[in-house]
């Protein structure tokens, strides 16, 4: 038995089911949403859409990231995206700690020196949200995508666009 036999075990399941429906690999809405990893988020549910209309990004904390202005310059120039959302969430755990404290946890875990890893916490995660929607607005490669960021809420479904 390993660590993955349930996943394993699940995909076996879903692919006896699986019909290739044909669906090209371009966002057909044209659209890129940069949001968290936390399990709450259902990013094509929370916004009315369907597999195949967006690129979903994901990592903790929804930060915009060199890998992530990478993937979005991609995303744009080969996959039919044309506009950028970048999604924050309440209750968001990298809001509950700071780098420092983060490193020292994984220390105590890991017995491995994290001080090399920097964590990207949020201190003001409003201000941390206009910050990466600013970097994707001003990466020289995305200039013209227009680019809004949002906050959604965990407990309500509900989006609140913060900046537009």
């Amino acid at each position: 038995m390993t660590a993955f036999d349930d996943v394993l075990a699940g995909n076996d399941a879903y692919a006896q089911a699986f019909v290739d429906d044909g669906r090209p690999g371009q966002a057909a809405c044209g659209l890129a949403v940069v949001t968290c990893m936390d399990s709450r988020i259902e990013p094509l549910m929370m916004l009315g859409l369907q597999k195949g209309d967006a690129k979903i990004l994901r990592n903790a904390g929804a930060r915009v990231t060199e890998d992530v202005l990478r993937t979005l310059v991609l995303a744009n120039a080969l996959l039919g995206v044309d506009r950028v959302l970048v999604v924050a969430h309440t209750d968001c755990g990298m809001t509950r700690a700071n780098d420092e404290q983060v490193q020292e946890t994984v220390a105590q875990r890991t017995g491995v020196d994290a001080r090399s890893l920097e964590f990207r916490m949020i201190e003001d995660q409003h201000r941390t949200l206009q910050q990466d929607v600013q970097r994707v607005r001003s990466w020289p490669f995305l200039r013209h995508v227009p680019v809004a960021g949002c906050v959604y809420d965990v407990r309500t479904g509900a989006l609140e666009l913060t900046v537009p």
